[in-house]
């Protein structure tokens, strides 16, 4: 399992440790245990910046998927692509929420990469429903480590 992290903001320090942890339980909870990740720190500009660009949406946004499309030889169902979440977005969500800056950091990444997995709450209501009771139980298995 190969995690890659990357920080590109500087409003908040980040404990890679603690979140490379956590990712490692999200991806062994979907039975992906060897699966790579990009996980991709912003803030709001630079989210407005790649939702607009990716999406259309002139607004910012809490994370974003981005599926590998890169073939690699006996790897392709490995590279699951990246997960972008922005940090300011995250913080004024915890708060607004009286959760932890982790949970709600968590709760996203998990979000993510069900994204990335597939899941998808905005074509039916049945899918978000399905979505949720995913990300419900992933974040109880975090809950655990924790």
């Amino acid at each position: 399992m190969k995690i890659f992290i990357r920080n590109q903001q500087r409003q908040r320090p980040l404990n890679k440790t603690k979140i490379t942890k956590a990712t490692r339980t999200i991806l062994s909870s979907l039975g992906r245990p060897m699966a790579e990740l990009s996980i991709l720190f912003v803030g709001d500009r630079r989210m407005l910046k790649l939702n607009s660009q990716f999406r259309g949406k002139q607004k910012s946004t809490d994370v974003l998927s981005f599926e590998a499309k890169i073939p690699v030889k006996g790897k392709a169902d490995n590279i699951l692509g990246d997960v972008v979440i922005n940090i300011s977005k995250a913080q004024a969500q915890a708060m607004s929420s009286g959760i932890g800056f982790y949970d709600e950091l968590y709760r996203l990444l998990v979000h993510g990469v069900l994204h990335l997995l597939g899941y998808d709450h905005e074509k039916s209501k049945y899918g978000a429903r399905i979505m949720r009771k995913k990300e419900k139980e992933i974040l109880n298995a975090l809950k655990k480590i924790s």
